[in-house]
């Protein structure tokens, strides 16, 4: 069969086996779906380089992908191809108001949802450190999100 020039062919591409231990990540070259809850409304939306970020009309913080530098906020550097609940947020008694997404960190405007807190909190953000994108609110290490 004869091709013209500007004829392509589209080969899905083969992925390789994730190594043992680690999550696997698909990449999502077109929009989608969002597979939370049904009983939660999605607010804002926030995409990094490769993790993305909602916030819910409740105030609840989701984060999902590459979490290699501890952007996805679960005090850890795993992976996840499913959103996952910042638990840190509720146990500080903290809702996301907004969140925006850096190539490998994620920052989020936080309120008080119980009592006020004088001064206000600072805003949250976790990911990665080395290169000077986190404020002083980020822990040491750079996994852990909070104030």
């Amino acid at each position: 069969v004869g091709s013209s020039p500007g004829d392509t062919t589209l080969t899905p591409r083969r992925e390789q086996p994730a190594a043992e231990g680690t999550a696997f990540i698909s990449i999502q070259a077109f929009p989608a779906l969002l597979d939370l809850p049904q009983d939660l409304e999605v607010t804002e939306v926030s995409c990094g380089s490769r993790h993305t970020a909602v916030v819910t009309r409740g105030g609840e913080l989701y984060t999902w992908g590459w979490g290699k530098y501890g952007q996805l906020g679960h005090g850890d550097s795993s992976s996840s191809d499913q959103p996952r609940r910042v638990e840190y947020l509720v146990a500080e008694g903290l809702q996301a108001e907004e969140v925006v997404c850096g190539p490998w960190t994620t920052y989020v405007h936080v309120l008080e949802s119980r009592g006020t807190r004088s001064p206000p909190p600072p805003p949250a953000a976790f990911g990665e450190e080395d290169t000077g994108e986190l404020c002083s609110c980020a822990s040491a290490d750079g996994t852990s999100p909070g104030p």
